[in-house]
């Protein structure tokens, strides 16, 4: 009996898998061929009610800040406050700008740029309103900040507290942008030319530049809540022209910058409420249309001195990422709140 027994055992053709043994029937993924490589083609059912956990965010101190904000798809959930200053810091509670109001688009809608502190949201939808009054149809926006503000993946470095916002010159059209539309439409540049040849006309265009542009300026401009307001010199200087009233206080804020020439850059007031914010210095006293005007509108800032040979490339000098041990401490709480 013993030895007919011992016959019938089985013998196995080879060492068992410990690892195949630990694995049940019923979730066992059936295998198929493809070019020879055994490939699983069922999975494991997931569990009725099952919720994965989300991974702690690590944070490092010298990567790259802009890696981190630039990967935050949604706002923290914290207090509204701007933290830190408008070129290094961030933003908590942050608020969207609609894409769509009755007097207002919002462009570039694929890079997520549209946040905002709740203040720069109620400043822009206030002058929205008020934009058919002095008769601009609407405003197309253009970049505000990131979800979480910090510093931006590509393009601008200001706009990380959720105090700034680029507004077109370009009139919104009486329809909606199709989402295609707002990712391919380009502003309007006012400039009547080059500015960086020597004896350039650096004028804005009459042919597209209007008293309706100098007026939407205006209107932005006199709000309490901006601090500053940045063109390009020729746009300040037809806005100089265009003030014949005895109120020139707003054109102290309007100042003039590099670039700036298809869209305004509004800057708002560092909020009461948000402790940590740090507000630029005041505008210099007058109407800025004096001698700093003209500087900007000479040969001086625009022309290169030791332009680059025939056929030579022009340097270019990297700057580093700013890292996140840069930016205030309490922005490591707005990246890792949930």
């Amino acid at each position: 009996m013993a030895s007919n027994a011992g016959a019938a055992t089985p013998v196995p053709t080879a060492k068992p898998d410990a690892i195949a043994d630990l694995v049940i029937e019923e979730f066992r993924p059936s295998i198929q061929l493809v070019a020879g490589v055994p490939v699983p083609v069922k999975k494991r059912d997931v569990p009725e009610g099952y919720v994965a956990t989300t991974p702690k965010l690590v944070l490092y101190s010298q990567s790259p800040a802009k890696d981190y904000f630039g990967a935050a798809n949604g706002p923290a959930p914290l207090k509204a406050r701007s933290i830190g200053s408008y070129a290094k810091g961030c933003l908590a509670g942050g608020a969207a700008l609609p894409q769509d109001g009755p007097t207002w688009q919002v462009m570039r809608l694929s890079r997520n740029r549209n946040w905002g502190h709740p203040v720069l949201i109620d400043y822009l939808e206030d002058l929205a309103k008020d934009a058919p009054k002095v008769g601009w149809n609407g405003l197309l926006v253009g970049d505000l900040a990131q979800p979480r503000g910090g510093p931006m993946t590509s393009g601008h470095a200001s706009h990380q507290i959720g105090l700034d916002a680029d507004i077109w010159l370009t009139e919104m059209p009486g329809r909606r942008l199709s989402g295609q539309e707002r990712e391919e439409v380009s502003a309007t540049s006012m400039l009547i030319g080059p500015l960086d040849v020597k004896g350039a006309d650096r004028r804005v265009d009459p042919r597209k530049w209007t008293d309706v542009h100098a007026r939407l300026i205006r209107r932005a401009a006199s709000d309490k809540r901006v601090a500053r307001i940045f063109v390009n010199p020729t746009i300040k200087k037809a806005l100089c022209d265009f003030e014949t009233g005895r109120d020139r206080a707003w054109l102290s804020k309007i100042r003039p910058w590099w670039g700036h020439h298809y869209h305004f850059h509004v800057r708002l007031s560092c909020p009461s409420a948000s402790v940590g914010c740090k507000n630029q210095n005041p505008p210099p006293p007058g109407d800025g249309c004096g001698s700093n005007l003209t500087y900007w509108l000479s040969d001086e800032p625009w022309v290169p001195k030791n332009p680059p040979k025939p056929g030579e490339k022009p340097k270019v000098v990297k700057k580093r990422p700013m890292a996140l041990a840069a930016l205030p401490r309490d922005c490591r709480s707005v990246l890792t709140a949930n």
